[in-house]
């Protein structure tokens, strides 16, 4: 939103109408075209002017390929965030026992597992959804 000092000044310019004109090589003032006044510059407020590259479409883009979930893989994320947990329980509470901080880390790194594989689950369905390539289907339960 213009300040109130930049309408003020477009306000003004509005108001005064401005004859653009040039001087000749005789010296004499000569009125512009209209024509060439749609050619002028267009404004850069002071910038210089960047030479533009040459922009990658989405088609060149490959990104990262998303595996599919497996827990396997979500065994180990969880074996690599174990000792993370149990560095914050033992600072957050460090005056429990060292068994129970180890527990309680087992549990809520337990608790962690399942979440993280629907969280796997849900990028790679993301994933094929982007590329174009269909889902797969859960092959439908008997009773």
């Amino acid at each position: 939103m213009p300040s109130r000092k930049q309408r003020r000044r477009r306000q003004k310019e509005r108001r005064h109408e401005y004859e653009l004109v040039y001087v000749d090589e005789e010296g004499r003032e000569v009125e512009v075209d209209p024509a060439e006044l749609g050619e002028a510059a267009p404004r850069r407020n002071g910038k210089r002017e960047r030479a533009q590259a040459p922009r990658k479409g989405r088609a060149d883009r490959t990104g990262r390929t998303v595996q599919p979930p497996s827990w396997s893989r979500v065994a180990r994320r969880a074996l690599i965030f174990f000792p993370l947990i149990f560095v914050a329980f033992s600072i957050l509470s460090s005056k429990q026992a060292f068994t129970s901080r180890l527990l309680v880390t087992a549990l809520y790194t337990a608790f962690f597992i399942p979440f993280m594989y629907l969280m796997d689950r849900t990028m790679y369905r993301a994933y094929l959804k982007r590329t174009g390539q269909a889902v797969p289907q859960r092959p439908s339960r008997r009773r």
